[in-house]
């Protein structure tokens, strides 16, 4: 356990600066520019100059803070975003399979949303009124989303029936590699509902891109990390990355099948794959295939959307996307209750 642990903390930290990179040249080929080229071969030493300079800038604490909550605040916002990653089975194997809760889940739902209370509290102590403006945003907008994201999960727990991440993606490595189909027109069309909900909360859950209204810089100068520097500054930065690494990797497992592809079969009884080692690497070459296409569409909107003004942004989260999840929720119940002859 506690190796896995450090594995996947390795891993995740070692592809926030290569995220960092990708989404500097992507939104730069998308704005026709260059992007970073000067650092390293094309510019690819460019993240690690950023976090050489932000290590070596002067910590700053701005007067009447709440020292403790001030520094406190972004560790609390990276911690829980690496444990969220330990329980997503990014391999079909038990060497890649995570920790193999029953509500996995829920466990990781759970932890990254724990984010909002770091973004909260860290713009609360700062004592300056736009990182307060920023966090009060940031908490209205979780629950907005958090909420529709919830109800999205539920229409799909109802065709699942389980809170194991291993064994959801084990019905859908059954399915034909993901959650839509298997012949089956009816729970393609609810899940394809459930799946755009979840996408679109998943991103503003992150405060990414046109939901990033809570470090608006247009309006909050950088809304509720104004007032942070250096290393404390990097550590939101980070959080923010390896919450979008979780909403993808979510996104994976859930509804695009997590580690399956061709060529992978595997015995639900005993968890071997057939082919042995090289079939599970490939299991896991899949799964990180899917997650940076979702990282790609992140960057994607980012590029192409502007941001929604906060009335839009409130109104999307309840009168749209709610209504819909709640009336996916009822579409999958009824759809269970006639094939199960309830009626």
């Amino acid at each position: 356990m506690a190796l896995r642990v450090f594995v996947i903390f390795f891993v995740v930290m070692n592809l926030v600066p290569l995220l960092i990179y990708l989404e500097r040249k992507v939104v730069a080929h998308f704005q026709m520019r260059i992007g970073p080229n000067r650092v390293g071969p094309a510019g690819m030493l460019q993240p690690i100059a950023d976090a050489v300079k932000l290590m070596m800038k002067e910590d700053i604490m701005p007067t009447g803070a709440d020292r403790v909550i001030y520094t406190i605040a972004p560790m609390m916002s990276i911690i829980p975003a690496i444990l969220a990653c330990v329980v997503i089975p990014f391999g079909p194997t038990w060497w890649t399979r995570g920790t193999d809760l029953n509500h996995s889940l829920l466990f990781s739902l759970a932890l990254s949303s724990l984010s909002v209370y770091a973004i909260t509290l860290g713009g609360w102590a700062s004592n300056n009124k736009y990182s307060l403006m920023g966090a009060l945003r940031a908490s209205a907008q979780m629950i907005s989303y958090e909420l529709g994201m919830g109800l999205a999960i539920i229409s799909l727990l109802m065709v699942t029936q389980t809170l194991s991440l291993s064994k959801i993606v084990e019905q859908q490595h059954l399915y034909g590699w993901n959650i839509f189909g298997g012949g089956d027109p009816v729970r393609a069309i609810t899940m394809i509902i459930a799946f755009g909900i979840y996408i679109i909360c998943g991103i503003a859950e992150t405060n990414r891109a046109p939901f990033d209204l809570a470090e608006a810089e247009s309006e909050l100068v950088a809304g509720f990390h104004t007032e942070y520097s250096s290393f404390k500054f990097a550590m939101f930065f980070m959080a923010e990355y390896i919450n979008m690494i979780v909403i993808s990797a979510l996104a994976t497992t859930l509804f695009f099948g997590g580690w399956s592809g061709p060529g992978i079969s595997l015995d639900t009884a005993t968890g071997n794959v057939a082919g042995g080692w090289p079939f599970a690497l490939l299991g896991v070459v899949y799964f990180l295939i899917k997650v940076f296409a979702f990282l790609y569409l992140y960057f994607w909107i980012r590029a192409s959307l502007p941001r929604f003004r906060y009335d839009q942004l409130m109104n999307f989260g309840w009168k749209r996307l709610v209504p819909l999840s709640l009336a996916n929720i009822f579409l999958v119940g009824m759809i269970i209750a006639w094939r199960s002859n309830w009626f």
